[in-house]
């Protein structure tokens, strides 16, 4: 196996995905300028200094660091992303939003250590399962570790709370477990044990109840727990075929809440209409296409892993955010990547397609 360049269709994708998602970002944030208690200016610095200049340095960065070097550290990146995550829990340096604790600050700006915890968790299941592929069959070495590693990272997530965040977390920890040769009837155990933390979680946290509440009953409380799926399918439903244009939507304005954040689709789908809803949703088929075949070229274990890793993380969360604004899933309050306001996440979503662009450089040859 030579190595080769970069895959660049799958770069032609990340550009496309990061000019559109920063054009529909900027038309979006405009809701802000009617709201006193936002400072428009610094939201859009934060998206455009923390988020996307030094998120496109670190892309860089990382494309150019050999991937292999995760590997040999997996144990202690994991160890760091869990207890940078446990930041949150310190009150001199957590900050509190919407009655969840996600966020640090570091004085000139904050950080939400669960973007770390993401990545951690892939180097370092992907290391073990690259480890242990001849045993990965069984309960010791495969389904065992896969529990305690999706406890450990529950735990922390749910205490905080952050049920999105694990819930991408567990999409991805599926893929590469099936990926690297897991037995189904593990995975099936798994959704059957899911189900039943979902029915506890339901019973303990009034707010994932409600969440479940308005997805099956979506015209009931339209003025309390129903208000923003009513809201995002009016301004879905108002785009059109074409959509009203660029700029010019009229729900981002005092009306949709959360307009930059996980209702930014919505806002895209009134401006551009049906047909920009459906290119964006192109887009990440054609991003997940594109890393799913680099997985497949790549003859390392741990390169193969980690890149089915990250892309079926960026494409869950894009569809679970997406299918929450159309009614489809549940209102989950999870951001759509490359496109949501956060710098943060758009930081480290850049980073973790750099190192896809560096392990694409192992394909194989035809």
């Amino acid at each position: 196996m030579g190595k080769t360049k970069v895959d660049i269709s799958f770069l032609i994708s990340l550009g496309i995905l990061v000019v559109a998602g920063y054009l529909i970002f900027t038309s979006a944030s405009l809701g802000l300028l009617s709201k006193q208690a936002v400072k428009y200016s610094n939201v859009a610095f934060n998206q455009t200094f923390f988020g996307l200049f030094l998120g496109l340095i670190l892309c860089f960065i990382t494309s150019r660091i050999d991937y292999k070097i995760y590997r040999r550290y997996s144990i202690l990146i994991f160890i760091f992303s869990v207890l940078a995550t446990l930041l949150v829990f310190i009150p001199a340096i957590s900050i509190s939003h919407g009655g969840a604790s996600r966020w640090i600050t570091l004085g000139f700006s904050t950080f939400q250590p669960s973007e770390l915890l993401k990545i951690g968790f892939i180097i370092f299941f992907s290391a073990w399962v690259a480890k242990f592929k001849d045993k990965i069959q069984t309960f010791k070495y495969g389904f065992l570790p896969f529990i305690i590693l999706i406890s450990i990272t529950g735990f922390i997530l749910l205490s905080q709370p952050d049920t999105d965040t694990f819930l991408i977390i567990i999409f991805s920890g599926i893929a590469i477990f099936i990926a690297g040769g897991g037995k189904w009837r593990y995975i099936f155990i798994s959704i059957i044990i899911g189900a039943f933390c979902l029915i506890a979680l339901a019973v303990a946290k009034p707010y994932v109840m409600s969440r479940i509440n308005t997805f099956l009953n979506p015209g009931d409380n339209s003025l309390s727990s129903g208000y923003q799926i009513q809201q995002s399918l009016i301004a879905i439903g108002s785009g059109g075929i074409f959509g009203r244009g660029f700029g010019q939507s009229i729900q981002k304005f005092n009306v949709l809440p959360e307009p930059i954040g996980d209702s930014i689709f919505a806002v895209a789908s009134e401006e551009f209409g049906f047909l920009g809803a459906v290119f964006i949703v192109l887009l990440f088929v054609f991003f997940s296409f594109r890393g799913l075949k680099i997985a497949t070229q790549i003859s390392d274990p741990f390169g193969r892993l980690v890149v089915v890793g990250i892309v079926i993380l960026i494409v869950s969360q894009a569809f679970v955010n997406i299918g929450a604004m159309v009614g489809v899933l549940p209102l989950s309050g999870i951001t759509l990547p490359f496109v949501s306001h956060g710098g943060t996440a758009l930081f480290m979503t850049l980073a973790e397609v750099g190192i896809i662009l560096n392990i694409s450089k192992n394909r194989k040859k035809n």
